[in-house]
């Protein structure tokens, strides 16, 4: 048989509710079965080893042997249909204690009557009968049991077969019948309850795994389980993208020696309970070591943090703190400016001015200008949305922002060249901001990434599992000297910029989780890397 059993209710067809799981059902058949074949093999022996000395008398030999080899035969007969479960399981079962009731009457009858004691027998049948198929069933086979005991009664006083018989020994088999079976009942009603809640408990503790085990894969620190010997039992995805691994290593000197060495000196001195990593095109990863304790078996986690991510929440909050307090001068310097910026332009139109005086005038207008656009772009800072992030399919939305920015910017389409890899690309990223970063970005390569000596470049594609968007210019590259500054805010190599677009951009993709870099292709140039994450592996982060 090929089919799952483990799940499926076997109920009493009188019963309402109960019923017990498969496996176990037809393990108590089949033990029931194998007490059957030892009691029917003990009636044979007894008869074939019986003497004169012996207690055991018979008042019917043809009966009692007929009785035996019947029950022995067919209990033969159910051995095999229940191993083989050539029948249904109910049916089996109501078959068993049916011919039971039968042949332990017949052979009691043949063994003296009622005073063999054979009839006590029949307590164990209805017992059993009362857990295979049902506490109500038990009460039915209580009363075929407690009417067959009556019947045998009856046709010995009618018939004077024995010399006496004992009404009041049978009723009060009976009634033990019928309390076992209402025994049975009480104790069948409390294995369905037993069953029910532990069914409802496993259910949750599954919810409960598939969650912890959903929530520990999707973590944006890295998990590591792992023994004294540094055997490694789990580990998530985030683990095995810090470590740039593939597969989930053996051992932790798989990871890397350091963290091997580690570990061992912080079980000899739990003080040192951290260490900065060193891996392959991975800056810093801060290990932590904690123990785990299961039953009697140690097990020690090891958490695994980027530090620039640390690095990285710290500065936004110091920079949020900032934000408001500039949001706050801003406002302030604002009011005079306007009032400097409208004092220029009146003086700018006053007759009889000089030329000297006029090109002073130009001057405040202009330094006016560019004051009031880096207020702008601080209040755009201090104001900024939180992130509402949506998929995105970076080919088609390239495409749709290649246009519009081609239009927006009054330039030939064909100034950037548009590259995309095969596989389709989905990020996890707030579409608003991602306009404005490939704004800053694109506009950028307009003013500085020489435009007119070759085409552009705008790219998607997939690196170390994550999407990401390259602008590639024509420039010849950002000194090293510049390059630390490169991101920090009012930073900037031209008189007109404000030095506040890459900040802003880079402070957008960190808002979304992303990451925006630069750096210089073989062929030398110019190339800012926006890293996404990727839709169908978002990572918690806590």
């Amino acid at each position: 048989m090929t089919a799952n059993y483990s799940d499926t209710l076997y109920p009493c067809p009188f019963s309402k509710g109960y019923g017990i799981p498969a496996k176990q059902a037809w393990t108590l058949l089949k033990v029931f079965v194998v007490y059957r074949l030892i009691l029917a093999s003990l009636f044979m022996a007894l008869f074939f080893s019986r003497h004169e000395t012996s207690s055991f008398s018979l008042k019917s030999n043809d009966l009692y042997v007929y009785s035996s080899q019947g029950y022995l035969i067919l209990t033969v007969i159910s051995i095999i249909c229940i191993f083989w479960r050539l029948t249904a399981y109910s049916t089996q079962a109501q078959a068993l204690i049916f011919t039971d009731i039968i042949f332990l009457t017949l052979v009691m009858h043949a063994s003296g009557g009622i005073h063999s004691g054979i009839g006590i027998l029949l307590a164990v049948s209805i017992a059993t009968g009362g857990l295979l198929i049902g506490g109500l069933c038990a009460m039915l086979f209580a009363a075929m049991a407690s009417l067959s005991v009556l019947a045998e009664q009856i046709y010995t006083s009618q018939t004077q077969y024995f010399e006496a018989s004992a009404f009041s020994y049978s009723g009060m088999l009976g009634a033990t019948f019928f309390a076992i079976a209402l025994l049975s009942y009480i104790l069948a009603k409390r294995s369905e309850e037993i069953l029910q809640l532990a069914d409802q408990q496993k259910q949750t503790i599954v919810k409960l795994e598939d969650l912890n085990q959903y929530i520990i894969q999707h973590l944006h620190s890295g998990i590591i389980v792992t023994d004294r010997e540094q055997r490694i039992h789990m580990t998530n995805t985030a683990a095995l993208r810090l470590t740039h691994l593939a597969l989930t290593p053996r051992v932790l000197g798989d990871i890397s020696p350091q963290m091997s060495l580690a570990f061992e000196s912080w079980l000899a001195d739990t003080k040192q309970d951290s260490v900065l990593l060193n891996v392959p095109s991975q800056p810093e990863v801060l290990s932590r070591f904690m123990s785990l304790s299961a039953s009697h078996k140690f097990f020690y986690l090891i958490i695994l943090e980027d530090v620039s991510l640390y690095n990285q929440r710290l500065q936004q909050s110091k920079l949020a703190s900032l934000g408001r307090l500039t949001a706050s001068i801003a406002h302030e310097i604002r009011n005079p400016l306007g009032a400097i910026s409208h004092a220029a332009q009146l003086l700018d139109e006053e007759d009889g001015l000089s030329e000297q005086d006029l090109r002073l005038a130009n001057i405040i207008q202009t330094h006016c200008k560019r004051v009031d656009r880096i207020i702008q772009d601080i209040l755009q800072l201090s104001k900024r949305n939180d992130s509402r992030r949506e998929k995105v399919a970076l080919h088609a939305w390239l495409e749709h922002f290649l246009v519009e920015f081609s239009n927006e910017q009054s330039i030939d389409v064909e100034t950037f060249k548009l590259s995309s890899t095969s596989e389709s690309l989905v990020a996890l990223i707030d579409p608003n901001h991602l306009k404005q970063i490939m704004d800053n970005l694109c506009q950028n390569a307009l003013h500085y990434g020489n435009p007119g000596a070759q085409q552009m470049i705008l790219r998607s594609l997939r690196i170390l599992h994550s999407p990401c968007i390259e602008i590639i210019d024509n420039g010849s590259g950002i000194s090293h000297e510049h390059l630390k500054h490169l991101f920090e805010p009012f930073f900037t190599t031209s008189a007109k910029g404000t030095g506040l677009g890459l900040y802003i951009s880079k402070e957008l993709a960190e808002l979304n989780q992303a990451k925006l870099s630069y750096y210089l292709t073989d062929d030398n140039r110019s190339c800012f890397r926006l890293s996404l994450l990727d839709a169908e592996k978002n990572l918690i982060e806590l």
